[in-house]
């Protein structure tokens, strides 16, 4: 499949998806009236900012392509009450800068699963500049307005290397989407960073995104610390949302008031950077 192919995949996904009406796969007789039910609708919020090289997004992408031919993420998938999910696939870097790679899909068997895999394996990649978790989580919670689904649960499963760095504040912006009902999991990617490298870089992200992105009722993160974990954590992690994670609170505040996480740490880095152009 080359990229044409790609793009005549997601259309003919992009023409289902504007009959929701349309009887699912397996079910015969008379459309449905209203959205199809499913056990969750997930959003895939991709971080593709340029401190993802080329590699990194590579391994990233191939975690997804992986884990729905999965046989045990779609036999997770099947075990829920309606034995179906909704799901989409957004890339997300700086402030008004999300695509959406894979629109509103079904997932009810092996055939959806390699479907999606094919439309993700193909798609083109494209970094982009800056990092705004805030505009990505905005931007991913509107997509459930018109999913043409109706999920008993709503997720928005992130991934980043790097805190939040513009638009609005990540925890204003986080707390906006938690009003919502929609739980927030998080994949944060620490490759070396436990000794941060670069300028942008932090220590302990997965503290941040503890404190700071993730929230809603069962909320976790599952973090990458090694190129070789991408697929193993990605397939856990998507298990963990299908199946439904032991239930747990995430509050809405640093969790360590000792030692509270600066949820500004990616404003103030680039200010500094910023003030050393000057």
């Amino acid at each position: 499949m080359r990229p044409l192919g790609w793009l005549l995949a997601v259309l003919a996904i992009a023409v289902s998806s504007s009959f929701p009406g349309a009887p699912a796969r397996g079910q015969s007789g008379p459309a449905q009236s209203g959205p199809i039910a499913v056990d969750l609708e997930l959003v895939l919020a991709v971080d593709v900012s340029r401190s993802m090289d080329h590699g990194e997004q590579v391994l990233q992408r191939a975690g997804y392509v992986a884990a729905f031919r999965d046989p045990e993420v779609i036999r997770a998938i099947g075990s829920g009450p309606i034995g179906r999910i909704a799901v989409t696939y957004v890339e997300w870097a700086g402030a008004g800068l999300q695509h959406v790679v894979l629109p509103w899909t079904l997932v009810d068997g092996p055939a959806a699963g390699q479907r999606i895999s094919e439309i993700l394996e193909f798609a083109p990649y494209e970094a982009r500049r800056r990092t705004s978790i805030s505009d990505a989580l905005l931007f991913s919670a509107a997509l459930f307005r018109n999913s043409g689904y109706a999920g008993a649960r709503r997720v928005i499963d992130i991934s980043g290397d790097g805190p939040n760095n513009q638009g609005v504040g990540v925890v204003p912006a986080r707390d906006r989407v938690l009003e919502q009902g929609i739980v927030i999991n998080g994949l944060p990617i620490m490759l070396n960073r436990r000794q941060p490298s670069g300028f942008f870089d932090v220590a302990d992200l997965d503290l941040y995104y503890e404190d700071c992105v993730i929230g809603g009722f069962g909320a976790f993160t599952v973090t990458v610390t090694d190129p070789g974990e991408f697929v193993a954590a990605i397939r856990r992690k998507l298990i963990l949302e299908i199946a439904g994670a032991q239930p747990r609170l995430v509050p809405a505040q640093a969790s360590t008031p000792l030692a509270p996480t600066d949820c500004l740490v990616g404003e103030k880095l680039w200010d500094m950077w910023m003030q050393g152009m000057e």
